[in-house]
């Protein structure tokens, strides 16, 4: 690594305020979005009533893709209602915090959502992903491809971002 190209890398990203979307190019962000780990999804459900579930991704380099079976009560609250917020964060001290806030957009595929099969077969042992996959295209399944395109990001990590009500004295 350059120390100076970091150095300046670090500055810049220090100086990118909250909501920008360039910060999707941050450590922080490329090192969430490629994480094997869940994302937690917010949405309001058809009865007006928030949720929030673990779903695994994957990012495309434009937009977090989820896969899921069709037709589903998230498909129907999302088509109605596509205003999301996504968390994808760390469990560590210092946790790294990967806040996205977009709308999803639901798109029925009949067959397998590709990026469903990219995010599901890195975490299974390959004859497992090779019987279950076969299992899902003998059936001709019906899914539904979740995209959300990031119009809002949010990055902290404790040691150079940190949430904007910190106090100063707690910073370091």
């Amino acid at each position: 690594m350059n120390t100076v190209t970091d150095t300046v890398h670090s500055r810049l990203d220090d100086r990118l305020a909250q909501g920008d979307i360039r910060l999707l190019s941050t450590d922080v962000a490329q090192r969430r979005l490629a994480a094997l780990s869940p994302l937690r999804l917010a949405y309001v459900a058809q009865d007006g009533t928030p949720r929030v579930v673990p779903v695994s991704f994957h990012w495309t380099g434009e937009e977090i893709v989820m896969g899921g079976f069709a037709p589903s009560a998230r498909g129907r609250a999302l088509r109605a209602n596509p205003r999301v917020a996504l968390t994808i964060d760390t469990d560590e001290q210092q946790p790294e915090v990967l806040s996205v806030r977009g709308d999803a957009v639901v798109t029925e595929v009949r067959g397998m959502v590709p990026e469903y099969e990219t995010y599901m077969r890195a975490g299974m042992p390959a004859e497992a992903a090779d019987a279950y996959f076969a299992e899902l295209r003998a059936r001709d399944v019906l899914m539904e491809r979740i995209a959300v395109r990031p119009d809002w990001v949010g990055v902290v990590d404790f040691t150079t971002r940190y949430p904007a009500a910190m106090p100063e004295w707690l910073r370091s």
